[in-house]
């Protein structure tokens, strides 16, 4: 299909005989009921155990709804009237209260007598520990992820009576709290995991992989892979306000199509992670109700492998910069759901805000210019890979760059990535030489968002970016308070250099968009881009 078909291509025509699957594998109660939220997702789970080793993004959402944390993070509403999550308010959960240590080293936890599994057993801080000293053990994403709260060994955590936890600190950090409110520092029912684990399994991640062991507000009680899971509710869950829905039915629809028709047609409640165009195509026809807001700290980027020829040269990523058809991308790729940033006039930062626009524009002849000093005036053929599981804006993306760097001498053949396969061959591999990506760091800091994406080795930077000045400087910076006096040269120095070696080239900051019958409340924007249904209402 040539680019300009493919974008004329409308995507909510769907014959009602495609529905019929997806209808008849629905439980016969599942339409039934205010107390039943049936929900649309586009992307498969393939665990219930966010720490296992190959754990992928969308089954973050499980360890977000069925496991509790010490911590949480409060929720505002936006102007638009839109709940989002507030990334300066931390609040009680499994912990009634805690203390910070007057040298900031030391973080103490009070456990709340009601925090109870789903066995009727208490949280005790036994669990606590366990749960921690397997995130940190297993290595991989959920050491490093508390690697970033400076909690990286099992003798940080300590058991100071059963009701009484505490996390030392090899110095104060501005993470470490808020770190704790996140998805991986889950507790688990410690005495349920023991007794499936083995000699080669210490950590029971066989049994926990299809057997969760928590204590949080929904239970899983059916898992059909590639097809459906089922939350029920926690009827004894007392952290909170007890979640309105007894039952949400998650049904995994591959097709944005069929999942956009199954929410016109009133089959299903909620629809996630909806696609840019459709988004606002049905917020401008009011059939259904869309809320979506930016995501803190996220960029989708074009990435360019500096460990491969010719991206190892600056010159060749400056003239791609200046190259790219940003505008064009957000009305085709985004239609107009994302905010800028291109078009910059500051070489140098003049504030730590943080996305901001890089100083790129699409300038052709800059391109060429460029092309030219770095040795490439003929131009160079090479891959642009990207993700068949986020073609919804990756496609017509990746169509428009390969259209404008043809005009500067570069031939890019599109290679399409199933999206089962992508996390291994773009973040763990490190293997694609010109590839779209997407990262969003949880916590609301550009240290926190650099230490993920601009770090060698780190599973975010798909680029094999190093870089020894940003290194030290997010090694220093990352746990500093924002008020240091050494925070905001830092930052500024951080977007300097991301800005001068562009490895990453950023195309836009983009919404998190949901759609929903009008009568679904409760909604929340989260920094995880999950699905949590703890607050989700049918009026």
């Amino acid at each position: 299909m040539k680019r300009r078909d493919f974008l004329r291509a409308g995507s909510a025509t769907i014959g009602g005989a495609a529905l019929l699957p997806f209808l008849r594998a629905l439980p016969a109660s599942a339409a039934a009921g205010d107390d039943t939220l049936l929900v649309v997702i586009g992307d498969t789970i393939n665990s219930l155990d966010l720490h296992r080793t190959g754990t992928n993004r969308p089954s973050y959402q499980v360890a977000v709804n069925i496991y509790d944390r010490l911590v949480r993070f409060g929720t505002k509403t936006l102007e638009d009237g839109t709940i989002a999550y507030d990334s300066t308010v931390i609040e009680p959960e499994i912990a009634e209260s805690w203390e910070v240590a007057e040298d900031g080293k030391s973080i103490t936890f009070k456990i709340s007598p009601k925090a109870k599994f789903w066995d009727g057993s208490q949280v005790t801080a036994e669990d606590v520990k366990w749960s921690f000293d397997r995130a940190v053990t297993l290595g991989g994403f959920p050491l490093t992820q508390m690697k970033a709260g400076s909690m990286s060994s099992p003798e940080q955590f300590v058991v100071v009576d059963e009701m009484t936890f505490r996390v030392d600190l090899p110095a104060p950090s501005k993470l470490a709290l808020p770190d704790l409110a996140v998805p991986v520092p889950l507790v688990i029912n410690s005495k349920v995991a023991m007794e499936h684990a083995t000699e080669d399994d210490p950590w029971a991640t066989e049994y926990l992989h299809e057997n969760p062991a928590g204590s949080g507000p929904y239970k899983v009680t059916r898992w059909d892979a590639g097809q459906q899971f089922v939350y029920e509710r926690n009827e004894d869950w007392a952290l909170g306000t007890l979640p309105p829905m007894k039952r949400v039915i998650v049904r995994e629809v591959p097709s944005a199509a069929t999942r956009r028709a199954l929410l016109e047609r009133g089959d299903v409640d909620f629809y996630m992670d909806v696609p840019s165009k459709d988004a606002k195509e049905m917020a401008e026809s009011g059939v259904a109700k869309v809320e979506g807001a930016p995501i803190d700290n996220c960029l989708h980027v074009l990435g360019l492998n500096v460990a491969m020829a010719p991206f190892d040269n600056k010159l060749v990523r400056q003239a791609i910069a200046f190259a790219l058809p940003y505008e064009d991308i957000l009305a085709a790729g985004a239609y107009g759901r994302g905010k800028p940033m291109w078009g910059g006039t500051e070489a140098s930062p003049s504030t730590t805000e943080w996305p901001q626009p890089f100083p790129y524009a699409t300038d052709l002849e800059k391109a060429k210019a460029l092309m030219e000093e770095a040795g490439f005036a003929d131009g160079f053929e090479t891959t642009l890979s990207y993700n068949l599981g986020l073609a919804d804006w990756m496609e017509p993306t990746a169509l428009l760059i390969q259209e404008s760097l043809a005009k500067i001498g570069i031939t890019a053949t599109l290679d399409k990535i199933p999206g089962a396969n992508w996390r291994t061959a773009a973040l763990v591999e490190k293997r694609l030489p010109m590839h779209l990506e997407n990262f969003g760091g949880w916590l609301n800091y550009p240290d926190y968002y650099f230490y993920w994406a601009y770090i060698e080795g780190h599973l975010f930077n798909s680029s094999n970016y190093s870089n020894p000045e940003i290194a030290s400087l997010v090694e220093e910076t990352l746990t500093m308070e924002t008020d240091d006096p050494a925070y905001e040269p830092n930052i500024k120095r951080m977007i300097e250099i991301a800005f001068e070696d562009v490895p990453r080239i950023p195309l836009y900051q983009p919404y998190l968009d949901a759609a929903m019958k009008p009568e679904v409340e409760g909604y929340v924007s989260w920094f995880h881009r999950q699905l949590a249904v703890t607050n989700m209402a049918k009026g």
